[in-house]
């Protein structure tokens, strides 16, 4: 069942804690999942949620730890001691996880919690874990992992499954390796239930393997993960030997940590921020775009001055200002917005720039044509200056076309460049379109009624 945070459900909570009720605070998280637990630390103050999280046990303590926000579970690592940081839940997460909350604590406090984990392979593999980057296979993958000699049959390879099902929690695939520990194959659970006990493993298992390498970024991973359906996927070094492996659970938080940075860049946020950061970091981050959205204003304002003379005589033109700016960000965000998604989602295909200019190119000019050809019948009936009619449908077939070439080649030109092309979608095409459209409208208005 859907588990709801309510602000009565935090008051009975915040009173449980008060009056040190152990026993009511036990019941209460043993019926709740370890995300809602997170969920309600958030509205918790550090001791209040220190009560709460000493009373769990070690197994669910380290899944809350894990469903914690980075900032949060910071802030809630200070307030423990080294050796209930690695007793507690590090010797009990998997070696991905560990090395995420590791990698949060400070230099000094991350030696002491190894120190204190009595597992030295297990301490081994986090150290390993903590070498790569956050955001390549290597730092996400886990090094908890069934593998068998490809020189083993079925039974022996059944009985290491049954000696290792403790150590990893989901268990989709067994990876076959060499004498060299060198990935060769896969064999699927199914399959090895299957087979009789004397069968050899190389003779059931797929040497097509779908393999990542420690150096890849993570959001390559999670797209071949999403593009060939797969739960799991084996991580190799350099040289191919089996080193790890990356389950779907971790690829879902790298989607949805790319989505929000992804639409923090549209929205004109530069850096990564949550709602509970500062007044200080929150303004930071907006400030940027704020003031280049001012400066384009500055921009289209010094434009209109210029053509001030020509809107005082001809007071029809400032009437329609305020559409033209507006269809010309509205096109081309949404033109931005389809190439962005594409080039996210890897689905753009081997199309060339120019082909997709041109599709959009063709796309702006139908767009363009029906909404052109709306303003004209509306100015036809309403408006009596025949050149205000012409220069609206003109410039805002114009405006709408070049729109919809400018907001595909933008984040097109953005990616080629390594720039993240979410950039694109912002505030940036938008305040550009802006200025560019009302350019283009008070020119092609001067020009037509200066023919009149």
């Amino acid at each position: 069942m859907h588990f709801e945070l309510t602000k009565k459900f935090v008051g009975q909570v915040i009173n449980i804690i008060e009056n040190k009720d152990n026993k009511a605070a036990i019941t209460l998280m043993e019926e709740l999942h370890a995300a809602d637990i997170a969920e309600l630390y958030d509205e918790l103050d550090i001791e209040q949620a220190k009560f709460l999280y000493l009373l769990l046990d070690a197994e669910k303590a380290a899944d809350v730890i894990a469903e914690l926000e980075e900032d949060d579970r910071e802030k809630f690592l200070e307030a423990l001691p080294s050796d209930v940081i690695a007793k507690q839940f590090i010797e009990e997460m998997d070696s991905d996880d560990a090395a995420d909350v590791l990698a949060d604590l400070p230099e000094k406090k991350k030696d002491e919690v190894l120190s204190h984990i009595d597992d030295i392979e297990q301490a081994g593999d986090i150290v390993d874990l903590m070498n790569y980057d956050k955001d390549t296979a290597g730092g996400l993958m886990a090094k908890e992992f069934i593998s068998a000699n490809i020189n083993w049959t079925v039974e022996e390879c059944i009985r290491e499954v049954r000696k290792m099902s403790e150590e990893v929690d989901e268990i989709y695939f067994l990876y076959i390796i060499d004498d060299n520990d060198k990935l060769t194959g896969i064999v699927s659970i199914k399959d090895l239930i299957l087979n009789q006990g004397s069968t050899k493993i190389y003779d059931i298992c797929n040497h097509d393997v779908i393999k990542t390498n420690t150096e890849v970024s993570a959001e390559d991973v999670a797209n071949a993960m999403d593009k060939y359906d797969l739960v799991s996927m084996p991580v190799t070094d350099s040289i191919g030997r089996l080193v790890g492996r990356i389950t779907i659970d971790d690829v879902v938080d790298v989607i949805r940590e790319e989505a929000e940075k992804d639409y923090q860049l549209a929205s004109g946020i530069v850096e990564d921020i949550e709602t509970t950061d500062s007044v200080i970091i929150q303004t930071r981050a907006r400030l940027p775009w704020l003031l280049i959205g001012m400066t384009g204003g500055i921009v289209g304002a010094l434009i209109i001055g210029y053509y001030q003379n020509d809107i005082i005589k001809y007071v029809g033109l400032a009437l329609f200002l305020p559409m033209i700016a507006a269809m010309a960000g509205n096109v081309g965000v949404q033109s931005s917005a389809i190439v962005v998604q594409g080039l996210a989602s890897k689905s753009m295909g081997v199309e060339s720039i120019s082909k997709k200019l041109l599709k959009e190119l063709f796309i702006g000019l139908i767009n363009g044509i029906i909404c052109s050809a709306i303003v004209l019948v509306y100015n036809i009936i309403t408006a009596d200056s025949l050149a205000l009619t012409i220069t609206v449908s003109s410039a805002l077939f114009i405006v709408i076309v070049f729109a919809s070439v400018f907001g595909t080649f933008t984040p097109l030109i953005l990616d080629k460049f390594k720039i993240d092309p979410a950039l694109a979608t912002g505030p940036f095409i938008t305040t550009a379109n802006d200025i560019i459209g009302v350019f283009i409208y008070l020119t092609i208005g001067s020009i037509i009624f200066g023919m009149v």
